[in-house]
């Protein structure tokens, strides 16, 4: 087997990776951009601020910006005003995100699902243990 570059493959998954989430997660109004992670941190961190996720999702300010504006046209997020910092704005899922909550965690599992659809459980696990130390290490870069 040709040993392929590990950057290269790493971007061909998530492409395909979002290709797939963006189809299946397009009727319900979430586009790509990463809207689907940033709903699901908003619906696990209810009145996050958007540097708050920005620095969790290590996305740069712009994309947050653009993903929380079009969560927040769909009904799927509120915006309400930081009483400690009326400059700032708190992040709270809709009534329509909870309904969702289920739905967009069925469509990631059916991904990882699929993702691994050959593995053992054991092989699952090690993927995970190896793509966590590679996702450190490259925190280095």
């Amino acid at each position: 087997m040709k040993r392929e570059p590990i950057g290269k493959l790493i971007s061909q998954l998530h492409r395909q990776h979002q290709k797939w989430l963006v189809k299946e997660l397009l009727p319900y109004g979430i586009g790509s951009g990463g809207q689907h992670s940033f709903l699901k941190l908003i619906l696990s961190h209810p009145g996050i601020t958007q540097d708050q996720m920005t620095s969790e999702m290590k996305f740069d300010k712009a994309t947050t910006a653009r993903s929380v504006k079009m969560l927040e046209e769909a009904g799927y997020i509120e915006r309400r005003t930081d009483p400690k910092d009326r400059r700032s704005s708190l992040l709270y899922p809709t009534a329509k995100a909870l309904e969702f909550a289920p739905v967009l965690q069925s469509v990631l599992a059916e991904l990882n699902r699929k993702l691994t659809l050959d593995f053992t459980a054991d092989e699952v696990d090690q993927l995970v243990i190896l793509l966590q130390k590679v996702y450190k290490n490259s925190e280095n870069l």
